[in-house]
């Protein structure tokens, strides 16, 4: 394995009632708060009233920044950077999923910066400061509420860049299972893929002598296959939100890559396509993983086999390498089409009219990938495959 440094300074704060540990964890930072949240759905469920009654116990000076867009815009991010300016922000509370939290992660950053935010996206500017900020979580997928990632959309330029700093580590996170219980059933979908293709990224590495890690990718993605059915059979199961709850974090909190180098080529793909046609980044990552994993199979189609066979139950007796790999592929893409995601980039009418552009975009910093560095033919390649 590689040398390695690990350091998580965020505080988890997991399980029912857990909402007013924003009591205790916010005044040490400031009074004046800027509320970040997204289309409204925390206003449905009752939870925007608990949040803002509880900030009111403690006197906070709240202001609000609503509509974050589910691949944030930078738009959106430089509305929050004023409001903080204009109104001298101390911290800042994303009460939502992935796209709020990645949406205040720039905030908090470009809050601290004389510039443009998109500067810190497109690492035209490193991140020399930032404003505190928590989260409160409500939407298992992302894992954006133990890291210090985020993903953002420049929608005029189409463009859509992951950046992060070891300055945007949240505060704090506070993740009750009870406040994903109204999350739809497609949005349960895509939660479930996007962590399972955080793991496959982390997996998917040419390392060695990984054996714990690998075992403990492995036992993640069993984990989530075995109680994802059950939780789409009941989605206000709290066990079965609290499973997989818990293991979107795992999945992206950095505990799972210690020591390995990932590869991540299929988020980039699968940002050069949303940021064209503004899908929903799982259902993108549904589509392209297989396919990616089908391109690259020669790359390493040891590494493939050994998960084959170990989460998939794939029997390797009398197969190639190969062969055992590609069966093992196609039943994680039989697992995930069970779910309800998408198998095709036409369940989202996206044809061959744009792959030149979105190969462009998917090009636009040269080569990519550790496990195998894809070119501009590997990426058309794959898009076409598919269609």
């Amino acid at each position: 394995m590689l040398n390695f440094a690990f350091e998580n300074p965020v505080k988890l704060i997991f399980g029912s009632g857990q909402l007013e540990e924003l009591k205790n964890e916010i005044p040490q930072y400031g009074n004046k708060i800027l509320l970040v949240y997204g289309g409204g759905s925390i206003k449905k469920s009752g939870l925007y009233d608990k949040v803002v009654n509880t900030l009111k116990e403690i006197d906070a000076d709240v202001h609000e920044l609503a509509g974050v867009e589910p691949n944030p815009r930078i738009s959106t991010v430089r509305k929050g950077v004023d409001i903080c300016k204009q109104e001298g922000i101390d911290f800042l509370l994303a009460v939502g999923g992935g796209s709020v939290i990645d949406c205040t992660k720039a905030i908090a950053a470009g809050a601290k910066y004389d510039g443009d935010a998109w500067d810190i996206v497109i690492k035209k500017a490193q991140v020399e400061a930032a404003l505190p900020f928590g989260t409160v979580l409500t939407l298992a997928a992302t894992g954006s509420e133990m890291n210090a990632g985020s993903v953002i959309t420049n929608w005029e330029t189409q463009e859509k860049y992951g950046w992060g700093s070891p300055l945007t580590f949240p505060q704090f996170s506070i993740l009750d299972p009870e406040n994903t219980f109204t999350v739809p059933r497609d949005q349960t979908i895509y939660g479930i893929v996007d962590m399972m293709s955080h793991v496959l990224e982390t997996y998917f590495h040419q390392g060695t002598n990984t054996h714990l890690q690998d075992r403990m990718c492995e036992s993640v993605l069993t984990t989530v296959m075995e109680t994802a059915p059950k939780l789409l059979d009941d989605l206000e199961s709290y066990e079965h939100r609290e499973t997989i709850l818990y293991s979107g974090t795992i999945a992206l909190n950095g505990m799972l890559s210690m020591g390995i180098r990932g590869d991540w080529a299929t988020h980039n793909l699968e940002h050069a396509v949303s940021a064209v046609y503004d899908i929903p980044h799982a259902g993108g990552l549904a589509i392209l993983f297989p396919n990616w994993m089908r391109h690259t199979l020669n790359e390493n189609p040891g590494r493939v086999k050994q998960l084959a066979v170990r989460v998939f139950g794939v029997d390797p007796e009398g197969k190639t390498d190969e062969e055992t790999a590609l069966e093992g592929i196609n039943k994680l893409s039989e697992f995930w089409s069970s779910l309800g995601a998408p198998s095709r980039l036409a369940d989202y009418d996206i044809d061959d009219s744009k792959v030149e552009v979105m190969a462009d975009k998917a090009m636009a910093n040269g080569e990519f990938g550790n496990f195998k560095k894809l070119n501009r033919d590997d990426v058309l390649a794959i898009y076409r495959a598919s269609l």
